[in-house]
C-alpha cells in the first residue's frame, strides 16, 4: 500500500508548526493478511458455539414463514454458484436482509466507509450495511457484509470483512465512545453465508485489537429460516444499544 501525506498542526504560542507525516491508508477492496498485522492485533476465536448465535427465542411469523420458504425452494432449482454478483444480491441475499428490518434499522447496498486510527486508515465500499438510517443516510453502521466476487484474482473475503468491522468499529466510536466496540457481519459465497462477532478495542490506540468469532457456514437453499433468524437476532442486540 503507498502512504499518503497527512498533516499534525501544533500550535507552540504564537508560532504554528506543520508535522509532516506518513500515514497508511489500506484500501478495503485489496486488504490482506500482512496489512492488517501491521497495524492491529488480530484475535481469531475458534469454535462455533456463542450465544449471539442462539436463536431459540427467535421467532418468525407465519407470513414470514411463507416467504422463506417459497425463496428457499426457488434456489434449490437454480445453478445459484452460475449466477453474477447482481442476481445473487437481488434474489438471494437482499431479500433475507430486507425482512431483517425493523423500526429505522435499514440495509443499504454500496455504502462508503471511511476511518482514521491512530497509524493507518480504512477507505472503501461496503456491498452492504445495517444500521440506525436517519434523513436518506446510515447514521453508523452496525453489521457490514462482503459479497464475495467471481474471478481468479479475488482476495480473500475474511480480511476484507476484517477491515470493514474496523472502519464500522471506528464509526460507531465517534458517535457513542467505548471500550470496546461491538460490530456483526458476514461474507457470502454464491448463497452461503458465514456471520462474524467482532469486538475492537483500544480503538484510540496505536495498535488497536480486532477480536472475532465465527459462526458455521449456512446455505440459503436449505437453511434460509436459520440465517434469517440470526439477522433478526442482530437486529435486536442493535436496536437495545442504540435505544
Amino acid at each position: 500500500m503507498n502512504p499518503i501525506a497527512t498533516y499534525n498542526i501544533v500550535m507552540l504560542g504564537d508560532l504554528t508548526t506543520i508535522i509532516l507525516r506518513s500515514m497508511e491508508t489500506l484500501k478495503l477492496s485489496t486488504i490482506d493478511l500482512n496489512d492488517l498485522k501491521r497495524h492491529i492485533s488480530l484475535v481469531e476465536k475458534p469454535g462455533i458455539h456463542y450465544d449471539w448465535l442462539n436463536i431459540d427465542a427467535i421467532e418468525l411469523s407465519d407470513r414470514e414463514m411463507q416467504y422463506v420458504n417459497d425463496l428457499q425452494t426457488g434456489l434449490q432449482t437454480v445453478q445459484v454458484h452460475l449466477f453474477n454478483e447482481a442476481t445473487l444480491w437481488s434474489r438471494a441475499i437482499y431479500p433475507l436482509l430486507q425482512l431483517a428490518e425493523q423500526d429505522n434499522i435499514q440495509i443499504w447496498a454500496e455504502v462508503g466507509l471511511s476511518a482514521k486510527y491512530a497509524k493507518f486508515g480504512l477507505e472503501g465500499i461496503a456491498d452492504g450495511v445495517m444500521g440506525p438510517s436517519f434523513a436518506g443516510r446510515i447514521q453508523c453502521p452496525y453489521f457490514v457484509m462482503v459479497e464475495t466476487k467471481r474471478g481468479i484474482e479475488n482476495t480473500n473475503p475474511i480480511f476484507q470483512l476484517y477491515g470493514q468491522l474496523l472502519a464500522a468499529a471506528w464509526l460507531n466510536q465517534q458517535l457513542q465512545e467505548q471500550d470496546i466496540q461491538e460490530i456483526f457481519g458476514c461474507f457470502t459465497i454464491a448463497d452461503s453465508w458465514t456471520f462474524v462477532r467482532a469486538e475492537v478495542s483500544g480503538i484510540e490506540s496505536d495498535r488497536p485489537t480486532l477480536r472475532v468469532e465465527f459462526s458455521p457456514e449456512y446455505a440459503e437453499k436449505f437453511d434460509a429460516p436459520r440465517i434469517l433468524r440470526i439477522l433478526k437476532n442482530i437486529v435486536n442486540r442493535s436496536i437495545d444499544r442504540f435505544k
